[in-house]
């Protein structure tokens, strides 16, 4: 009989360097952003004015990013770095700002370009050289990208998506402050929502789960639940919790990775402008269904109904009927909406098995229940 002292396993912990989190955390952490470089260059979304705003007398070069990143982006905005000699990148958004000041700060510090260190599509070289330092600052509660050691970067000539993948992805300072969160509106609140609850199922779920991650998704798997609805509704008071559970996700997968959701949306995304976040959203009851009926062991996924519900008899079954009903009520179009019809399901299908995320998912799903999934999800 193994001893409790033993008995929750071996686990390494990867975090950014310092998180500060809570309402009017910005605020309070400006000395901390100023003081951060000599020459920052700041990678925001398509309002930087918004930033600077946040960001009174913060000194920077601006650069937008206005839609989610690709190879060649990330290449402009490292030259942009290296001829304007910034020491130092912040990203200021939801996950694409944030995923391309990571890569930026990346490439910027490695030389060579995207492809050199892409996984799955590029060499897979790996990053000799830390980043520049990289600070994040979210303004939607869903990516957890703040958190992350990898960034999702599109190959716009092979229609695909891939992570660049490092430590030195790692943020030095992540600030979380949920006052960012308050003017998102009822679409991409869904949306951003559901890809964080997505981030807690599927590294709960994932074969590297471990007991750390397993303490994060269960700490913010039912705040997520019972948050979600009522930040969609308008309801500041629940922006905190989405906040924490999309930070807590962002931990979980860099730690546990992720699954079948995420293996679908690399491949969708690369393909068509969809929102990561919906895309996400749509699949989810679906490859949740799948999984539950090829695992023989349901006790992770009946924990998740628990959880989720807040029922404690509940069963698995009745979590993927709740996840479902969720995105019923948030209205999440289903991927037909962004043009995927079913004579795309074979081809995403084929290339969604080998994308590196279905490597964590609990089981591997057969050719045959990709297809399912998919058929359902559109």
């Amino acid at each position: 009989m193994s001893s409790p002292l033993t008995a929750v396993g071996d686990f390494e912990l990867a975090t950014p360097q310092r998180i500060v989190f809570g309402c009017g955390a910005l605020a309070r952490s400006l000395d901390a952003v100023r003081g951060f470089g000599k020459r920052p260059l700041l990678v925001t979304g398509s309002r930087p004015e918004r930033a600077l705003d946040r960001l009174p007398g913060f000194n920077a070069v601006v650069a937008r990013v206005t839609s989610e990143p690709a190879t060649d982006l990330i290449q402009d905005l490292a030259s942009m770095a290296r001829r304007e000699s910034c020491d130092c990148v912040v990203g200021f958004g939801g996950g694409s700002a944030i995923d391309a000041a990571k890569a930026t700060a990346a490439i910027a510090a490695n030389g060579g370009e995207p492809l050199d260190y892409l996984e799955v599509v590029g060499r897979g070289e790996p990053l000799r050289l830390p980043s520049l330092p990289f600070l994040a600052i979210p303004t939607t509660a869903g990516s957890g990208a703040e958190a992350t050691r990898n960034a999702v970067l599109g190959v716009r000539d092979r229609r695909v998506k891939a992570s660049l993948r490092s430590p030195f992805l790692l943020a030095r300072l992540a600030i979380v402050d949920p006052e960012l969160t308050y003017d998102l509106p009822p679409a991409l609140t869904a949306a951003t929502g559901l890809d964080a609850l997505t981030q807690l199922i599927e590294p709960f779920v994932s074969i590297r789960a471990n007991a750390a991650t397993d303490a994060l998704c269960r700490q913010a798997i039912p705040l997520a639940a019972r948050s979600l609805r009522a930040a969609f509704e308008g309801q500041q008071a629940a922006r905190p919790a989405m906040a924490f559970a999309s930070l807590m996700g962002g931990l979980a997968l860099a730690n546990a990775g992720l699954g079948a959701v995420h293996g679908f949306a690399a491949v969708i995304g690369g393909m068509w402008a969809a929102p990561h976040g919906a895309v996400c959203a749509a699949l989810l009851p679906h490859v949740m269904e799948a999984n539950l009926a090829a695992m023989p062991d349901a006790s992770r996924y009946t924990e998740v109904a628990r959880l989720v519900t807040g029922d404690g008899t509940a069963r698995a079954e009745d979590g993927v009927r709740w996840v479902a009903d969720l995105c019923r009520d948030l209205s999440i179009p289903a991927l037909g909406t962004y043009g995927v019809s079913t004579a795309d399901v074979g081809p995403i299908a084929g290339n969604a098995a080998k994308a590196s995320s279905m490597k964590a998912n609990p089981v591997v799903l057969p050719a045959e229940a990709l297809t399912r999934i998919l058929t359902a999800a559109i």
